[in-house]
């Protein structure tokens, strides 16, 4: 038993690191929130062009489902090393696209970015979706007669009603993407399981990835309880309309 503990709870090899693993640990919050923004966004946008009423508007549903489809289907790894790894050589691009700095991160951090949001924009869509599909059709038929046109409908009373639906499963989304940026670390990037691997790989022990690991709780426990509260809320609040 000492022998595990020595492995997984060296305390030493914990305080010594602890501001190394800390930095790699702040690196994977701003992974997970600019992702999870762009993905949030661009995941609304998929919906709706999903919904978009009307024959002429085939094409975008169809373009919308199938690209909902493929990265629902891609595993993020392979998403992660096809962006890194051939955006780069892709000389019709701007240069800023295939080299990009902004804000004075490296290539490879918004590589990831992209990576993450594109794929879980697909996610978010399908939970967007079904916010929207919740929202009750009087709604609609009851902004329509008031003359609204279908973008003012869904602008200022189905979209608000179907965001504050989904925030629930938008979070526990977030929770599973937080955790999937330690893919980004294939491509380089020091986020906290990489800081926590390249301590084992020094110390051979690997109590530095206990300390990551102990944090990615610290942080998302809270988140779930916080899911758990607002769907309890939620429930009430419809068993109270329905009483």
């Amino acid at each position: 038993m000492s022998v595990f503990f020595h492995q997984y709870f060296d305390m030493d090899i914990i305080r010594d690191n602890f501001s190394f693993v800390l930095e790699g640990f702040g690196q994977t919050i701003l992974l997970s929130v600019v992702s999870a923004a762009l993905a949030m966004t661009l995941g609304l946008v998929l919906a709706l062009l999903r919904q978009a009423p009307g024959r002429p508007m085939l094409p975008v549903r169809a373009l919308a489902i199938t690209y909902i489809d493929v990265m629902r289907g891609i595993p993020l790894l392979l998403v992660i090393l096809l962006m890194s790894g051939s955006v780069p050589f892709l000389t019709f691009l701007p240069h800023a696209v295939r080299f990009p700095d902004f804000f004075g991160k490296p290539d490879i951090f918004w590589f990831g970015v992209a990576s993450i949001a594109l794929t879980y924009s697909a996610y978010y869509a399908e939970v967007y979706r079904a916010g929207l599909d919740g929202v009750p059709y009087g709604q609609t038929e009851a902004a329509r007669s008031l003359g609204m046109s279908h973008v003012q409908s869904l602008r200022h009373v189905i979209v608000p009603q179907a965001v504050r639906r989904v925030i629930p499963p938008m979070l526990n989304d977030f929770i599973a993407l937080m955790k999937d940026t330690s893919l980004v670390q294939v491509i380089g990037y020091v986020e906290v399981v990489r800081a926590g691997r390249e301590v084992q790989a020094e110390t051979f022990n690997s109590s530095a990835l206990t300390l990551g690991a102990l944090m990615f709780v610290i942080f998302t426990v809270p988140l779930a309880r916080l899911v758990d509260r607002l769907i309890a809320r939620q429930q009430a609040q419809t068993r109270r309309a329905a009483a």
